[in-house]
C-alpha cells in the first residue's frame, strides 16, 4: 500500500479558557489518500472544523495542538516552522472557508485577492495573473468574469462570494483541499455546479479533499468515506453509503433520522378550509425595478416582475428558487425594506404603499423578520434581554419592568432558559442565537413572520429543533409564515403552499405534494434533481 497523503494520529486540540483548559478534539485518527474525498460530519461544536483548522495550523489564538501527529506528504505539520507553513498553505493545502464576508477583504477587489494568492505562490503575475484569475472566476460559474474581476465583495451576491472563495482555494492547484461547509449558503443548483466543478478539478489533478459538512446526503453523495464526530471524538467511520443506510453509533442514527428529505413526513398541521376573510396577505402583480449603476441612461433591471400570491392566516407559504430568482427581494417588500415599483401589497386589508406615519408603523408591527445569520442580525454589544426587548422599546410598549417580564416569557416560548437573558450573542450556540432571533420577532405579537433562510446555516439536529419550534408556535399563536429557502426538503416538511420563482417571476405554484411529486415545469424538475442524494425521473 502507498503511504497516505495525509495521516492524522491521536490528534488532541485544547483551548485555554477563563474556566481552564478545554479539550475540543480528543484523540482523532484518520488518513486521506491522494485523490480521495473524505467527509467529516457532526453538529455544531462537534470538533469537525477544529480538526480542519489544525491541519493548516490556523487555530484561534487560544487554541493549541496538545497531542498527536499530523503528517502531510511525510512531513510533520505540528513541528513545521511558520515560514514553511506559509509556503504550504494554498499551494500544498488549499482552504475554502464557510463565511465569505469574513474571509474576503472588503477594501480590495475580488480579482485582486485571487491574483494575490497566485502571486504569493509564483503562479502568475501581471496580465498573465489577471487572465488566470478571470479563468478561475469563470470556472466556478461567475457570470461576466472580466467585469466581476474589478468588483468588490459587497457587489457580489452571497453565492457569488462563496464561489470566489472556491476559486481562491483552487487557484494554486493544491494536493489537498479542505472545504469547510463550502456550499451551505448556496441554492441546490449552484451547489451542484460548484461541487461538480470541484470534483472535476480534483479528479483531473489528483487533489484530495476533506469536506466538512452538516449535510449527510451531500456527504454520502460526494465522499468515498464519512467520519462522524461527536463532542470532539470520532465515533464512527466507514464507506459513505453504508454509513448513511446502516449507521451503528447512536449519534449517527440521530443524525440520519433528523436529516430532511423529499420523503420526510410533513410536520405541519393539515390545512383547513379558508374563506375570503382568512387571507392575511395579498400580493398582486408586484414588481421591483432597479436602475443599473454605470449602465446606459435609462437602463434598468427587474428583480421581481408580475408576482401574485396570498398568505392565509395560520398557514406557511414558501418561496423557493435559485440565488437571484427574486425570492428575498419579494420578502423585503413585504417587510417594508424595499418599495414595490408596481402592484399592490395588502396586509390585514391595508394597502401598505398608501400608508404613512403611525398607520404604517402599526401595520409593520404585524410583520417581523427572522434572517439567516443571527450572529449578524443580533447586536454583539447587546445582551440577549436587550436584543429581545428592542422592538418593545422602539414601539414604546410597556416600561422597563414589564419588558423584562415579556423577555422572560418569550425566552420560555422558544425553549431557552431565562438565565441566558444577560448573556451576549457570542456566548450562545448557533441554534440558541436563532431561537433568540425568533423570540425577538415574536415580541410585538405579529401575525406574519418572514423567515428568510432561517434554518439553512444550522446543522440537522438543531435545524430539526427549530422547525419543530416554528410549527408549535404557529399552532399555539396562530402565526402565518412566509418561508424563503433554497432547501427544498425542508420546504416539503414545513409548508402548506409552495411558489417556485425563476428570474423574478413565479413559474409554478401548488401544494408541496404537487410541486415535489408532479412538477410541471422543467425548471422545477432541475431544482429537484439537484438535491443531494436525489434522482428525479
Amino acid at each position: 500500500m502507498t503511504d497516505p497523503l495525509l495521516s492524522v494520529r491521536d490528534l488532541r486540540v485544547t483551548f485555554d479558557t477563563p474556566a481552564g483548559p478545554f479539550e475540543a478534539v480528543k484523540g482523532v485518527t484518520f488518513d486521506v489518500a491522494a485523490g480521495e474525498t473524505v467527509a467529516i460530519v457532526g453538529e455544531s461544536g462537534s470538533g469537525k472544523s477544529t480538526v480542519a483548522a489544525s491541519i493548516n495550523r490556523l487555530l484561534a489564538g487560544n487554541g493549541r495542538i496538545s497531542g498527536g501527529s499530523i503528517q502531510f506528504e511525510g512531513r510533520e505539520l505540528t513541528e513545521l516552522p511558520e515560514r514553511e507553513l506559509i509556503t504550504l498553505r494554498g499551494a500544498g493545502i488549499g482552504l475554502v472557508p464557510q463565511d465569505p464576508m469574513s474571509n474576503l477583504d472588503p477594501v480590495h477587489t475580488v480579482g485582486a485577492q485571487i491574483l494575490e494568492a497566485l502571486e504569493v505562490h509564483g503562479k502568475g503575475r501581471g496580465s498573465a495573473g489577471r487572465r488566470r484569475a478571470v479563468e478561475l472566476l469563470e470556472m466556478v460559474g461567475i457570470p461576466d468574469p472580466e467585469q466581476r474581476y474589478d468588483q468588490y465583495p459587497h457587489e457580489f451576491s452571497g453565492g457569488m462570494r462563496q464561489r470566489a472563495l472556491i476559486a481562491m482555494g483552487l487557484a494554486c492547484e493544491p494536493r489537498l483541499l479542505i472545504a469547510d461547509e463550502p456550499t451551505s449558503a448556496l441554492d441546490v443548483t449552484v451547489q451542484r455546479l460548484i461541487l461538480d466543478t470541484i470534483e472535476e478539478l480534483t479528479a483531473s489533478t489528483g487533489t484530495a479533499m476533506i469536506l466538512i459538512t452538516h449535510d449527510l446526503a451531500l456527504a454520502a453523495e460526494r465522499a468515498s468515506r464519512v467520519l462522524v464526530m461527536f463532542r470532539g471524538e470520532l465515533v464512527e467511520a466507514g464507506p459513505a453509503r453504508h454509513l448513511l443506510e446502516k449507521p451503528e453509533h447512536a449519534y449517527t442514527k440521530r443524525l440520519v433520522a433528523a436529516a430532511p428529505s423529499l420523503v420526510s413526513v410533513p410536520i405541519v398541521d393539515a390545512p383547513g378550509d379558508t374563506g375570503p376573510d382568512a387571507t392575511l396577505v395579498s400580493v398582486a402583480d408586484v414588481g421591483r425595478r432597479y436602475r443599473l449603476r454605470g449602465a446606459a441612461r435609462g437602463a434598468e433591471f427587474w428583480a421581481v416582475r408580475d408576482v401574485s400570491f396570498t398568505i392565509p392566516r395560520g398557514r406557511t407559504v414558501a418561496i423557493v428558487g435559485e440565488s437571484g430568482s427574486g425570492k428575498s427581494t419579494t420578502a423585503k417588500m413585504l417587510l417594508g425594506l424595499e418599495t414595490a415599483s408596481e402592484g399592490t401589497i395588502r396586509i390585514a386589508g391595508h394597502d401598505v404603499s398608501t400608508l404613512r406615519g403611525r398607520k404604517l408603523l402599526a401595520v409593520r408591527r404585524e410583520v417581523q423578520p427572522v434572517f439567516q445569520n443571527p450572529f449578524a442580525s443580533l447586536d454583539p454589544r447587546y445582551t440577549i434581554a436587550e436584543s429581545i426587548a428592542e422592538p418593545l422599546r422602539v414601539h414604546r410598549i410597556g416600561d422597563k419592568r414589564s419588558r423584562l417580564l415579556r423577555v422572560r416569557e418569550l425566552l420560555e416560548q422558544v425553549a431557552l432558559p431565562s438565565s441566558l437573558a444577560e448573556s451576549l450573542p457570542h456566548q450562545l450556540s448557533g441554534g440558541q442565537r436563532q431561537r433568540v432571533a425568533i423570540a425577538r420577532a415574536l415580541a410585538l405579537e405579529p401575525e406574519l413572520v418572514v423567515l428568510d433562510e432561517a434554518v439553512s446555516a444550522l446543522d440537522v439536529l438543531v435545524q430539526a429543533q427549530i422547525l419543530e419550534l416554528l410549527v408549535d408556535l404557529q399552532r399555539n399563536l396562530g402565526l402565518s409564515y412566509l418561508f424563503i429557502s433554497h432547501d427544498l426538503a425542508v420546504v416539503n416538511m414545513i409548508s402548506h403552499e409552495v411558489h417556485v420563482m425563476q428570474s423574478g417571476r413565479i413559474v409554478e405554484s401548488g401544494t408541496p405534494d404537487q410541486i415535489f411529486t408532479s412538477p410541471q415545469q422543467e425548471y422545477t424538475r432541475e431544482l429537484l434533481a439537484a438535491i443531494p442524494g436525489t434522482t428525479f425521473a
